[in-house]
């Protein structure tokens, strides 16, 4: 069983930057790849970011590429996302997922996803 609890949402002006943490518990942090989805008000959930096992591989969605980056440190249980030139646009809820296999956030949709955690807010303000 893994839990998994994130951290660091909050309100921020458009431009600004934001760092998500999510901790992980448990001693298999390093068999997962972990990733990041978001699910602003009606609208569907939708990948953002993913990281392989290892920290080698990362992966974005479009509309985040060149803005956020995605970084882990297995030693802590931890992945984080780094969101820079935050835009309105951005404002949703962040989950973080855990999953043997990249592909469930990359080419899944995060459905089948092993573990979520329960979310945390960002907020762009214009």
């Amino acid at each position: 069983q893994v839990q998994l609890v994130e951290s660091g949402g909050g309100l921020v002006q458009a431009g600004g930057s934001l760092r998500l943490s999510c901790a992980a518990s448990g001693r298999t942090f390093s068999s997962y790849a972990m990733g990041w989805f978001r699910q602003a008000p009606g609208k569907e959930r939708e990948f953002v970011a993913a990281i392989s096992k290892s920290g080698g591989n990362t992966y974005y969605a479009d509309s985040v590429k060149g803005r956020f980056t995605i970084s882990r440190d297995n030693a802590k249980n931890t992945v984080y996302l780094q969101m820079n030139s935050l835009k309105p646009e951005d404002t949703a809820v962040y989950y973080c997922g855990a999953d043997p296999s990249v592909a469930t956030f990359v080419g899944w949709g995060g459905y089948g996803m092993d573990y979520w955690g329960k979310g945390t807010l960002v907020t762009v303000s214009s």
